[in-house]
């Protein structure tokens, strides 16, 4: 739910604190992992509402963009581009519907346990989910660094080209 690894350190850091000072406080009425996430969900979105009054400077943004392998220069602008785009893309979304688009795709986690995390019915997250893929959907399109992407996910025809391009997709993002 953020992009910078420094953010990522320090939003740890507070959640681990934030885990300790509140122990006394678990009921077990939950699995500690789900309230954990609570806590955890809970911590960025905070972070994320101070950070909307803080000027954010251009090299923040491109500094954890670090490829793992050694493309070629163009390929890694490229992919420091489109995943850049998409990070701005799935910032766009309200608070809401990242939280459960994240702990969805990027964590794995089931709509019931997303549900017990953003203290939501099941079918509230499933429909946060549904909007926030379909806005995503939207944007891609509108978004001409992973325009090339969708079009070659939604228009080819071959399904093992098709899996290699989203699986290359998701690879980067």
């Amino acid at each position: 739910m953020t992009s910078s690894n420094g953010d990522r350190d320090d939003l740890v850091q507070e959640v681990f604190l934030q885990v300790h000072r509140s122990l006394g406080e678990f009921r077990g009425q939950s699995k500690f992992s789900t309230w954990v996430h609570r806590i955890a969900v809970n911590v960025v979105l905070m972070a994320r509402r101070a950070a909307k009054s803080r000027p954010v400077f251009a090299a923040e943004l491109n500094a954890d963009l670090d490829p793992t392998d050694d493309p070629l220069p163009d390929e890694g602008a490229a992919r420091a581009r489109r995943i850049e785009a998409f990070r701005r893309l799935v910032d766009r979304l309200a608070d809401k519907k990242r939280a459960v688009f994240l702990l969805h795709e990027l964590e794995g986690l089931s709509p019931a346990d997303i549900s017990a995390i953003v203290d939501a019915p099941v079918l509230t997250v499933r429909t946060r989910l549904f909007y926030a893929r379909r806005e995503l959907t939207e944007w891609l399109r509108e978004e001409p660094a992973l325009a090339e992407l969708v079009r070659a996910l939604e228009g080819d025809a071959s399904p093992s080209s098709s899996s290699k391009t989203r699986d290359r997709f998701e690879e980067e993002t």
